[in-house]
C-alpha cells in the first residue's frame, strides 16, 4: 500500500487489531511507517510505541505474536484494520482481548480451526479423530442422527436440552464441511448471495 496518509495523524495511523476468524476486535496500536513496513516484511504485527518512543513487535517479550493474515486502510487511508491470528492472549494483562473476555461469538469459526488440529495431530484420545477415522458414512450419519435429536428436544418445552441438542449438531455439521473440504465461511458465502 503505498498512498497511507501517515501526515494526517502526526506521523501515525491507528491500527485495529481484529482476529481473522471470530472478527473480534483485540485490540488498538499505533504505526508509523517504518512499523507498517516491519509488519509487512515480517509479518508479525510491529507498532510505534508512543509511551517507549520505539517500534515494538507485539509479543516481543510474551512470545504472544500476532500473526498478520491481511491488512485493509480504511477509505480515507489514515486508519488500518489488521486481520491477525494471535499466538497468545493479546492483552498485557494476560486476557484474550484488550475489550475484555473472549465472547462466545466466532467460536464455530474456533472449534473448526480446533478440529483441523485435531486431524492434523491425531491424538489417540480425540473423539474428532476416531468419527473421521470411521469414514464419511460414518459422520454423515452422525449430523443425521444429531439432526432428529435436535428436532425431538425442540418439541419439548425444556430449552437446555434443546440448546446441547443443536451444539451437538453443530460440532457435527462442522466435522462433515472438513471432510468434504467445505469451509465454515463458504456456507457463509453461500448465504450473503441468496440476500436479495
Amino acid at each position: 500500500m503505498t498512498n497511507l496518509n501517515f501526515n494526517k495523524g502526526n506521523g501515525l495511523l491507528p491500527a485495529v487489531i481484529q482476529h481473522s476468524q471470530t472478527q473480534q476486535v483485540l485490540m488498538v496500536g499505533y504505526m508509523n511507517e517504518a512499523a507498517y513496513h516491519k509488519t509487512c516484511e515480517e509479518g508479525r504485527v510491529t507498532f510505534f510505541s508512543r509511551t517507549k518512543g520505539r517500534l515494538w513487535t507485539k509479543g516481543e517479550t510474551s512470545g504472544n505474536y500476532l500473526y498478520v493474515n491481511q491488512i485493509l486502510p480504511d477509505c480515507d487511508n489514515d486508519a488500518l484494520l489488521i486481520k491477525v491470528t494471535p499466538g497468545g492472549p493479546v492483552c498485557h494483562t494476560g486476557s484474550y482481548s484488550c475489550f475484555g473476555a473472549e465472547s462466545a461469538k466466532g467460536f464455530l469459526y474456533r472449534l473448526e480451526y480446533a478440529i483441523a488440529q485435531r486431524l492434523a495431530s491425531l491424538p489417540e484420545d480425540s473423539y474428532t479423530v476416531k468419527l473421521f477415522s470411521q469414514g464419511l458414512n460414518r459422520i454423515a450419519q452422525k449430523v443425521g442422527e444429531e439432526a432428529i435429536e435436535t428436532v425431538i428436544a425442540a418439541k419439548d418445552d425444556k430449552v437446555e436440552p434443546f440448546r446441547n441438542e443443536v451444539a451437538d449438531l453443530l460440532y457435527h455439521l462442522l466435522v462433515l464441511l472438513k471432510a468434504k473440504g467445505v469451509k465454515l465461511e463458504e456456507i457463509e458465502q453461500t448465504l450473503a448471495a441468496r440476500k436479495k
